[in-house]
C-alpha cells in the first residue's frame, strides 16, 4: 500500500527584505521595482534601530517610496517589507502587527473584526476561583450562590481532593508539636479522625485543627508516597 503523502501548508510569507537604507529607493529605484514587481504585503520603518511605523500595500515598491515625501519623511532611515502570498489575510496581519508593537508613527491601532475579545471570559473565570479559594479559607460563609455556584460546580464538583488520591486514604499533619489525621472519602470530603468532622477542602479541615482564620490547607497537609515519604498534598495538583 503506497504511503500516503504528508501534505505541506504553503507559507503565506514568499519573500522579505531586511533594514534596507531609505536611499536605495533614490539610487537604485530600478533594481527594487524588479525585485518586489509591484507584490501586496507588509512593510515596516525604523529610525536606526527603533520601529517607526507598520503598514499594509497593494504595491509595495510605490508604497514605501511615497513615505520619502509625506508627513512621514527624514523619520526613518531603514525599512523591512514581507511579500504576503494571499491577500485575504494582509489586514488582518498588519492588524496584529500593530497591537503588539504600537509604533510610534501609527495613528491608528489595528482592529480584530472576527476576533472574540477573552477578557470578559477571563474576568469571570478569576472571580470564579477567587470564590473558590475564598470558600476554602474561611467557610460556608464565603461559599459561592447561584449561577457561579453551579458553574464552579460543573467544573469542580466544589471538593478539590477528589479524584487526587486513593479512597479513604489517609492525610497527616503536625502543628506546635502535635499530630493531627484525616481520610480522604471517595467524594473527596475530608474526615478528621477521630472526631469524623467532615469539610470540603483541606483548607477547612485545616482550619478546624489549627483554629486559625485562614490556612492554606495544601502545604499543611501531607500524605504517604509509594516509599512512605510524606509529602505535601500540594504536589498532587503539579
Amino acid at each position: 500500500m503506497a504511503k500516503k503523502e504528508k501534505h505541506k501548508a504553503r507559507s503565506i510569507i514568499t519573500g522579505h527584505l531586511e533594514k534596507i537604507g531609505s536611499n536605495v529607493f533614490d539610487n537604485y529605484s530600478s533594481v527594487i521595482k524588479e525585485l518586489i514587481k509591484g507584490n501586496q504585503g507588509i512593510y515596516a520603518l525604523y529610525k536606526k534601530d527603533r520601529l517607526y511605523y507598520v503598514g499594509l500595500a497593494s504595491n509595495l515598491k510605490s508604497r514605501i517610496n511615497a513615505h520619502n515625501k509625506d508627513k512621514h519623511q527624514n523619520k526613518w532611515t531603514h525599512f523591512s517589507l514581507y511579500i504576503i502570498r494571499k491577500e485575504d489575510h494582509i489586514k488582518e496581519i498588519e492588524s496584529l502587527v500593530l497591537r503588539v508593537s504600537y509604533p510610534k508613527g501609527n495613528s491608528i491601532r489595528g482592529k480584530l473584526k472576527q476576533s472574540k475579545d477573552l477578557r470578559p471570559l477571563l474576568k469571570r473565570k478569576l472571580k470564579e476561583e477567587q470564590i473558590i479559594q475564598l470558600g476554602e479559607f474561611f467557610g460556608s460563609k464565603n461559599r459561592p450562590t447561584g449561577k457561579i455556584k453551579k458553574r464552579i460546580k460543573k467544573k469542580t464538583g466544589e471538593r478539590p481532593l477528589r479524584g487526587l488520591l486513593k479512597n479513604y486514604q489517609r492525610i497527616y499533619c503536625t502543628y506546635n508539636g502535635k499530630d493531627y489525621k484525616a481520610k480522604v472519602l471517595p467524594n473527596g470530603v475530608v474526615e478528621l479522625i477521630p472526631s469524623k468532622k467532615r469539610f470540603d477542602s483541606p483548607s477547612m479541615a485545616g482550619i478546624a485543627v489549627i483554629k486559625k482564620k485562614t490556612i492554606n490547607g495544601w502545604k499543611l497537609w501531607k500524605y504517604k508516597e509509594k516509599n512512605g515519604e510524606l509529602v505535601y498534598i500540594d504536589k498532587l495538583r503539579k
